[in-house]
């Protein structure tokens, strides 16, 4: 969603996600594993930002609750990415409980950073970072603002799809991912971390609430 509020653009494979999942929930195995394929990257790139290297485990736990699950599912294929995500975060958080913990980033896959389409003026901010330095300007963003920009950019939900996932308002989740994206740009842009966390509540490390 831009920083208007207006929808963003459907994902390229959409149109392919939301009738290979149809297929899936008629019993065709091959098409669930068209849905694995598509949904994965993105999914595993999120699940990294929150849990780390850990994030394959908690990717498998969350697709078979996912297979279990799926004919429960209604919607199109934007929906099934939020969906899935919504599931995948569930049992993120389940993970880091169980270890007591907060959440840890790692490396973000390069597949899961490669943007579809075009996006609003600080989105684009991201298209010619590096994996090592998108992780790098990630995790230096508050909790809310990662979590909202991982997946606006990474997931590739919508504000209201992306505050669903996070139980929270879709301003609150515009607003979050906007001031995160915004603060990305400023330090693309050269300008000092400490300076730049002056006027945006201050630098905090990942994973401390904001």
């Amino acid at each position: 969603m831009g920083q208007g509020g207006e929808p963003r653009r459907p994902q390229p494979r959409d149109g392919e996600l939301g009738a290979a999942v149809a297929r899936a929930q008629d019993g065709d195995e091959t098409a669930f594993a068209v849905a694995y394929r598509i949904v994965q990257p993105a999914l595993l790139g999120y699940l990294r930002g929150l849990v780390g290297e850990d994030a394959e485990d908690v990717a498998s736990e969350a697709w078979l609750e996912i297979a279990r699950d799926l004919r429960r599912f209604k919607g199109d294929g934007a929906g099934f990415r939020g969906w899935t995500a919504t599931i995948a975060r569930h049992r993120a958080l389940d993970h880091l409980r169980r270890r007591r913990v907060r959440p840890q980033a790692a490396p973000l896959e390069q597949d899961a950073l490669e943007l579809p389409g075009r996006l609003d003026t600080h989105d684009q901010a991201l298209e010619s970072l590096s994996t090592a330095r998108a992780l790098e300007l990630v995790h230096s963003l508050p909790r809310d603002q990662a979590e909202a920009v991982l997946l606006r950019v990474v997931v590739g939900l919508d504000g209201p799809a992306a505050a669903r996932v996070l139980g929270k308002r879709p301003g609150a989740v515009r607003t979050a991912a906007h001031r995160g994206l915004k603060r990305l740009a400023r330090q693309l842009g050269g300008q000092d971390p400490a300076e730049e966390g002056a006027t945006d509540g201050g630098p905090r490390t990942p994973g401390e609430p904001k």
